[in-house]
């Protein structure tokens, strides 16, 4: 029997807690090598939750000591792109949640590593390993709802300020704010499930309580070069009901949508259901989607997928930088 692939959690936080701890947990043949985090009481209390037995205060310690064999980072954004070069350079493969860096130069800088001590990264865009996303996808490389003419989705929460962690409201260290946190994995999924096209123009807007601050709300549309447009709508003060997450797909001959999942394609000159039908798992889309997307980059650790590096995150991060030019501007921004 193989040795368990030994995994080190750097960053306590929110999505480490929700997310990560609990999908490693339950996935044979990973064992959780330690915790890090500058509040080492956190790092000890969430070690004491999840039966870890080392934690750390400081991620050099861990790549020293810690005798794992993969790091997810965790750490606030602007932290990112040195952890990340420095678990590479340590020997390590990265899991990174998203950003990968706070500008495309950064995410550059983080491919070099990899390449230069051969080690894999996988950014955390756990809405790819979604199972409805994974079934729209598949009827679009059927082609059963035609060329893609519009991707659109939105993503609403209310998250007060005063609740929020200081450095999310910081723009030097969160990088920005609804536009970033909710907005990026919006356009990397439609940029992704569209097949990359060209972007060529984008125009957003966005509302902050502060010139210094970032940003409650915003908006953004990015038009392709192949015709494709992408939209996102986010918000973190959204007063409603609860949280509200779309995503639809229009085609040439049909359209999909997920959260609920449903597709439609025309059938005799009528649109028709034909999204399929079976039972439901009992883990909810976000539970399930990181048990995915961690049973993925095991299998890249352990050689049984090739995947590239995520060179198109290059891509996303010149549009999401492209959308805070509009906004800063007041202007469309060429491409």
């Amino acid at each position: 029997m193989s040795d368990p692939i030994r995994i080190a959690v750097i960053g306590a936080g929110a999505i480490a807690q929700v997310a990560h701890l609990p999908a490693l947990r339950k996935i044979s043949g990973v064992e959780i090598a330690a915790i890090c985090d500058n509040d080492l009481s956190k790092a000890q209390a969430l070690a004491g939750r999840f039966e870890v037995k080392d934690t750390y205060d400081d991620i050099e310690e861990v790549l020293k000591y810690a005798e794992a064999d993969a790091v997810v980072i965790c750490t606030p954004n602007h932290l990112h792109e040195i952890h990340v070069v420095a678990a590479l350079s340590a020997g390590l493969h990265v899991l990174c949640e998203r950003p990968l860096s706070l500008s495309s130069q950064g995410v550059e800088n983080v491919l070099r590593a990899g390449e230069r001590y051969g080690k894999r990264v996988l950014v955390g865009m756990n809405h790819r390993f979604r199972s409805d996303v994974q079934v729209v996808r598949g009827f679009l490389a059927g082609g059963e709802i035609g060329t893609l003419d519009a991707v659109r989705g939105g993503w609403y929460t209310f998250q007060p300020s005063r609740q929020m962690i200081p450095w999310r409201l910081r723009r030097q260290e969160a990088g920005g704010g609804a536009l970033l946190d909710h907005g990026l994995p919006l356009l990397d999924l439609g940029l992704w499930l569209a097949g990359w096209p060209i972007p060529r123009r984008v125009s957003a807007h966005a509302v902050r309580r502060s010139p210094d601050g970032v940003e409650d709300m915003g908006t953004a549309l990015v038009v392709c070069e192949s015709g494709v447009s992408i939209s996102v709508d986010v918000s973190w003060r959204h007063m409603g009901e609860g949280e509200r997450f779309w995503f639809d797909l229009v085609g040439k001959n049909g359209s999909a949508a997920i959260n609920p999942l449903r597709v439609y394609k025309e059938v005799h000159g009528a649109p028709t259901d034909v999204t399929p039908t079976g039972a439901s798992g009992r883990e909810t889309q976000f539970t399930q989607s990181y048990r995915a997307e961690w049973t993925y980059f095991l299998a890249v650790i352990r050689g049984d997928v090739n995947a590239p590096p995520p060179k198109d995150q290059i891509a996303v991060q010149r549009v999401l930088e492209a959308v805070y030019r509009s906004v800063e501007e007041g202007r469309d921004v060429v491409l």
